[in-house]
């Protein structure tokens, strides 16, 4: 396939429209839920539609939601890359104006907000993030920026670093030569989680997740069969009866008792007796093994279990540690790659910008409080400035005060 596209021209620049497609392959399985063929223990395969039909039941999706939406919501800002010396074209605000702009209205139906956790998900689920970037010919808004279904980009693993050759495709329902649409290396952001040597593609974090989250659906089930009735707990033991006295009183019981709410009265020579199949306990819905799941899952996707509910030892001085683990170890590792990826493959490598850098602006510290100290000590001290302060907090520019 790739010797076929060798020499096509992946697309010519038309002025920021788009080339890939939302939906691209419309109905067919890559939405679909898991169906088994008949067997009811068999167990679903990591393929694309299956994880994202995963993502959906509570315990993924808290999971994802718990990094998403932190990152989703975090303030950001273009600044000018550290180590550089002053602007020579003295244009340098303008552009980083301009790129504001154009990541806050990356298109004409998302903002920012919507497009990025599009992007974080996919990047969660299957390690294949992927967003197109188009050049719009306008300095006001250079680039526009289209979110794109991960699962469909193929990648070239001969890919020789030619940018006029096309480095990944995108997989349609479209018939004939339209099946594949090539792309330039320019021309998508591919964000691959966990890379490796052995292959091209990335490793999501529901992935690694996929086998216990399965087990996990089961385990829940089967405690709601059983919570439910709908499992058989306990038979009756009658001795010494024969055929028919059983079959009359298994009629009596289901047209007189069963549903009826009303006291059964049985007289017998022998009490009849109760077999309990379980305990009637707690112990039966296999609560600990559930917990022992979600812990499980939680380290998956590099988060302590109290954030899935599991409770157990968490204590108000425990509580801060592990929401502060969960900030380092899963929401600042991804923010930072995504914020390397818009600030290599859109700014530098799409418009040629390599003075200019996204960066969030909430990662140096969790707690408002601290960083409000950290910055305001380093003010008494001298080692920044107002401006600088201002620019850390999101905040526009303003004059410094004249020096006395």
């Amino acid at each position: 396939m790739w010797e076929r596209m060798t020499d096509v021209e992946a697309a010519a620049d038309d002025v920021g429209s788009r080339k890939t497609l939302a939906a691209p392959l419309g109905l067919n399985s890559i939405f679909a839920p898991f169906r088994g063929s008949g067997v009811q223990h068999q167990l679903p395969k990591p393929t694309a539609a299956n994880l994202r039909r995963f993502a959906e039941t509570p315990a993924a999706r808290r999971a994802i939601n718990c990094i998403k939406d932190k990152i989703a919501c975090m303030e950001w800002r273009i600044e000018a890359r550290p180590g550089l010396p002053e602007d020579p074209n003295g244009d340098r605000e303008l552009r980083a104006a301009a790129l504001m702009r154009s990541f806050e209205t990356p298109n004409d139906t998302d903002s920012f907000r919507t497009l990025i956790e599009q992007v974080i998900e996919d990047t969660l689920i299957g390690g294949f993030g992927a967003a197109e970037v188009e050049i719009t010919g306008d300095d006001a808004a250079p680039v526009r920026l289209y979110p794109v279904d991960g699962a469909t980009i193929q990648v070239n693993s001969f890919w020789d670093g030619d940018p006029g050759n096309p480095r990944y495709a995108q997989l349609t329902s479209r018939p004939g030569s339209e099946k594949l649409i090539p792309l330039r290396d320019d021309q998508l952001m591919y964000v691959k989680l966990n890379p490796r040597t052995h292959t091209v593609f990335g490793l999501g974090k529901m992935e690694v997740a996929f086998e216990s989250i399965t087990q996990f659906l089961q385990s829940h089930r089967y405690a709601a069969r059983l919570a439910s009735n709908s499992v058989v707990q306990y038979a009756l033991w009658l001795n010494k009866r024969t055929p028919e006295q059983h079959e009359r009183l298994i009629r009596w019981w289901q047209d007189e008792v069963e549903g009826t709410g009303r006291v059964p009265v049985l007289s017998s020579e022998q009490k009849p007796e109760v077999l309990r199949f379980a305990g009637g306990t707690d112990a039966d819905l296999r609560l600990q093994w559930q917990e022992f799941l979600l812990t499980m899952i939680a380290n998956a996707f590099d988060l302590p279990s109290m954030l899935l509910g599991v409770t157990q030892n968490v204590n108000r001085s425990t509580a801060q540690e592990l929401a502060n683990e969960a900030f380092q170890n899963a929401v600042v590792p991804l923010a930072k790659l995504i914020a390397e990826h818009l600030t290599r493959d859109v700014i530098a490598k799409r418009l040629g910008w390599n003075d200019l850098r996204f960066v969030w602006s909430e990662l140096g510290s969790r707690d408002e409080q601290v960083e409000l100290s950290m910055q305001l000590d380093l003010l008494k001290a001298g080692v920044i400035s107002v401006a600088e302060v201002r620019s850390q907090r999101g905040l526009p520019a303003v004059a410094e005060p004249a020096a006395l």
